[in-house]
């Protein structure tokens, strides 16, 4: 009956939610600490009785050994497969039962709320969705801090998901878009972490003993950025984020973490680097690239504005409008930069015909040096920041959308009134700044180019 309730409730409220975020002329978020470390940002949301709720740690996959690549994924991955039994806390003498992953999943299915964890390149997140009835959340609160502190990481369970894994990664391999992506990020990145790729060798290296010592090494309250949307006052987030924490060690006293070793950034290309891939494919895959740049560089707006501009656009691009409708070579293409700790790629991509490969790949470099050397035309970038200006409200039209962009505020250490002032900065970026940013950023004569399946352009 409480699943059905909940359910059933977080239905009825979805419209609700999206009118009233679609009206707000300002997002307040605050911001404090609590004596563990744990750093909370809180944006409050009364519209609907739910609440989301995101936590991150620095321990993403750049944090992943070489030979153990995907050892933060797997790790995110087996907290879901069951927790220990523990004693309660506060309750002397209280065992609460060990839960396997069938047990887990009912207890959350029965409270009608999700616990869930994964792992990108930078961290890896932990999310709780919650109804915020007083019958429910701390029912769902707990179960998490049970999850958070105490999960068992059973070894009889990795064996099975190291075998499910390793055929996934066989399956990859007969898929041209995964095979060229591998390539293009092994090349880009050049020996940085973000190009690791997880293997059936990596997998092999990995094993529970790894995944507890990464666990109890950097899942750690004085390392977490905690973001929460939803209907909570601050008072209340304090003490649900406190419970949520409460079975996981503390770490450093006073809340001070030990510093953790640093991560090289990402060497610049000096040469082009070209890679030709035989692949029986009907489409050839096209990759252009280079590393771009990170996420609190100043040049932000202006590379944000102008990649639109480029081909983050869709149809309305600059390298749509040359290679699809100009010379028919593909249905899509596309640019973005992939900002983040360090700097993340910039890529250009496209499929067409193995035959148009060549000439796909020449267009997109040609629009790709006039675009870094003249930057976009005065109608060229009004249209973009209209279209970017008037479809910011999609961008928080949601609770999860709000989350993603509080967690980015906390983890990017963003001012807190970033959303309130995104449109603002995005209108005053200037045909100026757009060409010294990409002039700064992109080097069109020392890129990345990654062909499958197409005809060899040096030949």
């Amino acid at each position: 009956m409480i699943k059905k309730m909940a359910f059933r409730a977080l239905a009825a409220g979805l419209t609700t939610l999206l009118v009233a975020h679609s009206a707000w002329a300002a997002i307040p978020i605050q911001h404090w600490s609590q004596a563990s470390g744990v750093k909370i940002y809180l944006a409050e949301s009364h519209a609907i009785a739910m609440v989301d709720i995101q936590i991150d740690f620095d321990a993403g996959g750049r944090r992943d050994p070489s030979d153990k690549a995907g050892l933060a994924s797997v790790t995110a991955s087996m907290t879901s497969k069951g927790v220990l039994a523990s004693q309660r806390p506060g309750a002397a003498g209280v065992i609460e039962p060990a839960l396997d992953e069938n047990a887990l999943s009912e207890a959350w299915a029965d409270l009608g709320a999700a616990f869930g964890a994964s792992a990108s390149a930078d961290r890896m997140s932990f999310t709780l969705r919650s109804l915020t009835y007083t019958d429910l959340l701390p029912k769902a609160v707990d179960l998490a801090a049970r999850q958070l502190g105490q999960p068992a990481f059973p070894a009889e369970v990795w064996l099975r998901e190291r075998e499910r894994l390793n055929a996934a990664i066989k399956e990859s391999k007969t898929r041209p878009a995964n095979v060229a992506g591998r390539v293009f990020a092994a090349a880009v990145y050049a020996g940085h972490p973000y190009g690791f790729e997880m293997t059936e060798a990596t997998l092999a290296n990995t094993s529970v003993i790894d995944m507890q010592a990464l666990y109890a090494r950097l899942i750690t309250p004085c390392r977490a950025k905690v973001s929460i949307v939803g209907a909570v006052t601050r008072a209340r987030a304090d003490d649900l984020i406190r419970q949520l924490f409460s079975r996981l060690a503390q770490g450093g006293a006073g809340g001070a973490c030990a510093p953790l070793a640093a991560v090289p950034e990402i060497a610049a290309l000096t040469k082009t680097d070209h890679r030709r891939i035989s692949f029986d494919s009907a489409q050839a895959h096209v990759l252009l690239g280079q590393p771009g740049f990170k996420r609190d560089d100043p040049d932000f707006f202006a590379l944000t504005v102008g990649n639109y501009i480029l081909g983050g656009g869709g149809f309305v691009s600059r390298l749509s409008s040359e290679i699809r409708e100009k010379r028919g070579l593909s249905y899509s293409v596309y640019s973005y930069f992939s900002p983040g700790l360090h700097a993340g790629a910039f890529t250009v991509g496209l499929q067409t015909r193995p035959d148009q490969a060549a000439q796909a790949l020449a267009v997109s470099r040609d629009v790709l040096a006039r675009f870094v050397q003249e930057g976009p035309t005065q109608a060229e970038l009004e249209a973009a920041k209209s279209n970017l200006v008037g479809g910011f409200a999609l961008r928080i039209d949601s609770n999860r959308k709000l989350l993603d962009n509080v967690a980015s505020i906390a983890w990017n250490n963003l001012a807190l009134d970033y959303l309130d002032t995104w449109t603002q900065q995005v209108d005053k970026v200037t045909l100026a700044d757009i060409r010294t940013a990409f002039a700064r950023k992109l080097q069109p004569d020392t890129m990345v180019t990654v062909v499958l399946g197409g005809v060899d352009p040096a030949n």
